[in-house]
């Protein structure tokens, strides 16, 4: 049992206010394995007030003093690669080999492509005889999910850093041992005390103080649209940034040119992968009707050779579910999708064969589905895949664009430029073409339901900046 109930502000580890414990539970035995502090809003109003004293210097340090600071950051994250994936592992039970490659990787690549933006972004320009000069926004509020820990901290920090910003982190209260660490790597990094600060909660305390803080000036939220919706509530009083990534259900087009074993095997293990628990999962299959039978046979084997079980288990292709919660919602959609008249062709209710204790769910597949049935409307958040037919290209961005969600999509062809075509006229945050593994150097977030703003590159620097003019700045136009 690691004990984790002091919050990271100042530079220092210091008791909460007032104690209220909570245990975090390994998802894979259902066994408590720490125990840190839900918070209140009086450690929010400390955090934040540190943040803002913080600003007034940091907000003043040369690009070439944060990149240094983000290259110092880098050095200790990667000497502590091992110890952040098994953690990741324990708390939200992604398999090691995912946790290694993809949750740690993914990390690491947020502060890798900062430091390379730093290298050419210009925060000064001249237009005519005005300056406009991109400036720190100020503290920022980061409320991050359980599903991709590091990803998602690794893709709000990052570019605060690099803007000259201060923070206050509120990680997922499911899964809070890996920011726990990466708090110690920013301490080790040696970045200035103030600059970063992490109060642990849930979101109805935590989370709705830091929305509604006059002292912040941004919020950067990921996570479900329920609670998006409640965070922008919160934070319009005061007349805050919102940016938000929210919930997705991405259609994943395969066109009547596709190579159908490669295209449906991949995209089964895609909407698979982290249990399915990636809010850009490609969870609705749209193939030609003519090809439903091909397809399901397809699908049916890659969902039956998935492999679940324990995330140490060397060959696990999937773990558990996060938490006791997303396990009754993946069984009650699962159960709602039979009672609306889909077709199961794999997997179903309960645990798969052999697992008698964890959050494990079956690698489930459903055909015969409507787009208007409810496991086509909402996020599962598990492994489940739901395989809808389409007459024609019209018909399946109809399909695919018929939906509140927009975060992103994917389409397979044969030929690159239909592909292209296809692309375009999806309503989508991104799409990806063949498979396409995402570029970190692009952006991410949604449209629609799925949120505002962007993360990741240029783009999410951009966010966490507020543009000036300057006018009569230069006497001579240029």
């Amino acid at each position: 049992m690691k004990d984790c109930r002091r919050f990271y502000i100042d530079g220092n580890w210091v008791r909460p206010t007032h104690e209220h414990e909570f245990a975090v539970i390994n998802p894979a035995n259902e066994e408590p394995i720490a125990t840190i502090s839900l918070g209140s809003a009086a450690d929010v109003d400390q955090a934040v007030a540190t943040a803002k004293k913080a600003f007034d210097s940091y907000s003043e340090t040369t690009v070439d003093q944060r990149r240094g600071f983000l290259r110092r950051i880098i050095e200790v994250y990667q000497s502590k690669a091992d110890e952040m994936a098994e953690t990741i592992s324990l708390e939200m039970g992604a398999p090691l080999a995912i946790s290694r490659a993809a949750q740690v990787g993914s990390g690491l690549a947020h502060f890798t492509e900062i430091v390379k933006v730093l290298e050419h972004f210009k925060f000064e320009e001249i237009h005519g005889t005005t300056l406009l000069r991109k400036e720190p926004i100020g503290v920022c509020g980061l409320i991050t999910p359980w599903n991709w820990p590091m990803n998602q901290i690794a893709a709000k920090v990052a570019p605060a850093l690099a803007a000259g910003c201060t923070m206050v982190l509120k990680p997922s209260e499911l899964a809070p041992l890996s920011a726990y660490l990466f708090a110690q790597i920013l301490h080790e990094a040696g970045l200035p005390a103030g600059v970063f600060n992490m109060v642990n909660g849930d979101g109805p305390t935590v989370g709705a103080a830091i929305s509604s803080h006059p002292d912040v000036a941004m919020v950067s939220f990921t996570g479900s649209t329920r609670a998006g919706v409640a965070v922008a509530t919160a934070s319009a009083p005061t007349v805050k940034r919102v940016t938000q990534e929210l919930g997705g259900k991405s259609a994943n087009i395969i066109l009547d040119d596709a190579d159908f074993t490669s295209a449906v095997k991949e995209g089964v293990q895609a909407c698979f992968r982290n249990t399915g628990q990636s809010c850009n999962a490609p969870t609705r299959m749209l193939v030609p009707r003519s090809r439903i039978a091909d397809v399901s046979a397809i699908a049916k084997q890659t969902a039956e050779d998935t492999q679940v079980g324990d995330p140490f288990t060397k060959g696990t292709n999937i773990g558990p579910l996060a938490s006791k919660a997303q396990f009754d919602k993946v069984e009650l959609l699962i159960n709602k999708g039979i009672a609306e008249g889909a077709k199961l062709i794999a997997g179903g209710p309960g645990r798969p064969e052999g697992l008698t204790k964890g959050y494990f769910a079956k690698p489930t597949v459903f055909i015969e589905v409507r787009n208007n049935m409810t496991i086509a409307r909402e996020e599962i958040f598990g492994p489940v895949l739901v395989i809808i037919p389409y007459e024609d290209d019209d018909d399946a961005v109809r399909i695919a664009n018929d939906t509140p969600y927009g975060l992103s999509g994917f389409v397979t062809s044969g030929d690159l430029e239909r592909a292209r075509r296809v692309a375009k006229r999806i309503r989508s945050g991104n799409v990806h073409i063949n498979g396409a593994r995402p570029d970190f150097g692009g952006c991410f977030g949604g449209y629609k339901q799925s949120g505002n703003g962007r993360e990741w590159g240029e783009a999410g620097l951009e966010e966490f900046l507020e543009l000036k003019a300057v006018f009569g700045y230069s006497s001579l136009p240029k």
